[in-house]
């Protein structure tokens, strides 16, 4: 398993490419969003291109949310791809990180093909990663596939806490994804804890003590 240290450049195909090059037929980027939020799921995508990376993808810390709800009917178009979460109620269990190798592992398993190498975001291999994978801390920034993931699992995940908005009014998930904002700390004062929360977080733990 190699651990590649980032560089400054633009996500490109060259570790996709090297691994095709080595014999690979089926090279996956994978990714994970929401590991911070006090509220809301965690969800990963895989994502695989079959055909030419839109202009402009990049990690989507570095796009807005604009251009990266423009980007995904593009990547839907060049990518094969598995979306993978894991509820509160699985964070509040397994742990945060734990949860989130179990979305990434759903997202790979909900592949049309299954993966023969693995391009990871970060320094964390899930323990069921069992093909050889490659671990890019900053991947996103790095691997085309994996800047993929990344934008595909972003809008997927603040479009379902847009909707958990709209049924849980006050906490700013609209624009806070769950994150511990002042929007969302003014809600728990509020309105207190939902069923959406995390229990497991030491904030919302607190509050639940008090």
């Amino acid at each position: 398993m190699k651990r590649t240290a980032p560089s400054t450049a633009s996500p490109d195909f060259t570790h996709e490419r090297a691994a095709l090059d080595r014999g690979a037929r089926c090279v996956v980027g994978l990714d994970e969003v929401g590991r911070g939020p006090w509220a809301g799921p965690v969800v990963a995508c895989a994502a695989r291109l079959v055909g030419d990376a839109p202009p402009g993808l990049n990690d989507s810390k570095k796009l807005t949310a604009v251009r990266r709800e423009a980007m995904v009917p593009l990547l839907l178009t060049c990518c094969e791809v598995g979306f993978g979460e894991a509820s509160v109620e699985e964070i509040d269990t397994l742990n945060i990180r734990q949860a989130t190798h179990l979305a990434m592992r759903r997202a790979v398993a909900a592949l049309p093909q299954a993966p023969d190498y693995l391009l990871i975001d970060g320094n964390d291999c899930p323990a069921w990663v069992d093909c050889p994978r490659e671990l890019l801390i900053k991947g996103d920034g790095r691997s085309l596939s994996i800047a993929a993931a990344s934008v595909l699992a972003k809008t997927r995940r603040d479009q379902g806490m847009v909707s958990l908005a709209q049924q849980h009014p006050g906490y700013g998930w609209e624009s806070n994804a769950g994150y511990g904002t002042k929007s969302h700390q003014d809600g728990l004062a509020k309105l207190g804890v939902t069923l959406h929360h995390r229990r497991s977080f030491a904030p919302i733990r607190k509050m639940l003590c008090q």
